[in-house]
């Protein structure tokens, strides 16, 4: 082979090399972003506690102890029926009734068309309402269903469903009910459904990919490293509530198929979406602040930009501006009693 021969088999290779190399680097830069495995044990810690589970009957019965009901926060009631936005029904009885006879009397299912329906009872000894309870005495009666939530206000099919359900609780007691209303009733429940829909407020933001596209453990680990844990759902990561027990203060969401995928590494997220559900949450945690401060962290680590659900970046005027929003707001929630993360405004917000 001449020396002209080797030179361009040499310079061949190196151009063979060269293109390899080039398309390896294309093939990396295309793929999406996988979580760091040096930090991967800490964060799958995080990333896999559940998020806490909060049932609609804890919502809509009391849970007082033997000792009393207690101790309610500023601005939160108890956590029963309150005519603010329940209708009442009371249930005379004579003497006491048992906690057992009023569960075995009671119907099978705790909803009236799409509201929440409960049965608390007034315990003979300390006077407090609360759910019916095995081996306790009890000297009054009272049934309610929700005026309004997110599904509508409670019609006149509801309300009189409501009272079927209550009078044959009292026919198995032997008690003696007594209804408000129901033209009264389905005009306060329209009243507050206006209300409610007026003020019901659930934000939310996209944070999307600037260039290389994430993969489901990489969001994770990100968003686990800010506080957050496994959602209830696949895809979803929550951040907890302050309590034991209460709304998350935000949520994380993105692809339900990536998060499922047999191999999610390879998926490829090109956004992820924050939430705020504001009614659940209380104004003291300062959930947009939060919301604000998430993205920000995110998006500077991740390589995103944050952008509304049309894809337009968020300027911080605009930030501010929803901000100012939400406080007054949440100054009308609380005029009307109705404090977000509250009972009653979860209640009324679901």
């Amino acid at each position: 082979m001449s020396n002209l021969q080797l030179g361009l088999a040499m310079l061949g290779g190196l151009i063979l090399a060269a293109v390899v190399a080039y398309n390896a680097w294309v093939t990396r830069k295309s793929e999406p972003r996988k979580a760091d495995s040096t930090l991967a044990g800490t964060d799958a810690d995080a990333a896999e506690r559940q998020e806490p589970g909060f049932s609609d009957t804890h919502l809509l019965q009391s849970v007082s102890t033997p000792g009393g009901q207690p101790d309610a926060k500023p601005g939160e009631k108890r956590a029963g029926l309150d005519a603010l936005i329940d209708v009442v029904a009371t249930l005379a009885v004579e003497g006491e009734v048992s906690g057992d006879a009023i569960l075995a009397a009671m119907p099978g299912t705790r909803r009236v068309g799409s509201k929440p329906f409960a049965i608390e009872a007034q315990h003979s000894t300390s006077g407090e309402w609360e759910s019916p309870r095995p081996g306790q005495r009890y000297k009054a009666i009272q049934a309610g269903v929700q005026l309004a939530n997110r599904h509508g206000a409670l019609n006149e099919i509801e309300f009189s469903e409501f009272v079927m359900k209550t009078q044959a609780l009292a026919d198995a007691l032997g008690a003696n009910p007594e209804f408000p209303e129901m033209r009264d009733e389905v005009l306060r429940a329209r009243e507050l459904d206006q209300f409610a829909s007026t003020h019901d407020a659930q934000l939310g933001f996209t944070l999307r990919a600037l260039q290389a596209a994430w993969s489901p453990g990489y969001v994770q680990q990100h968003a686990a490293k800010l506080g957050f844990v496994a959602g209830a759902l696949p895809g979803r990561m929550v951040l907890p509530g302050t309590e034991a027990g209460s709304s998350p203060i935000l949520s994380l969401m993105f692809d339900t198929q990536a998060a499922l995928a047999e191999d999610p590494e390879q998926s490829a997220l090109r956004e992820v979406s924050l939430l705020l559900d504001v009614a659940h949450v209380p104004r003291a945690d300062q959930p947009y602040v939060r919301m604000r401060e998430v993205a920000k962290t995110l998006g500077e680590a991740m390589d995103g930009v944050l952008t509304d659900d049309q894809g337009q970046r968020l300027p911080q005027e605009t930030l501010d501006s929803i901000g100012a929003d939400l406080e007054t707001l949440y100054e009308a929630l609380e005029a009307r009693e109705l404090h977000a993360g509250s009972t009653l405004a979860r209640r009324l917000f679901s």
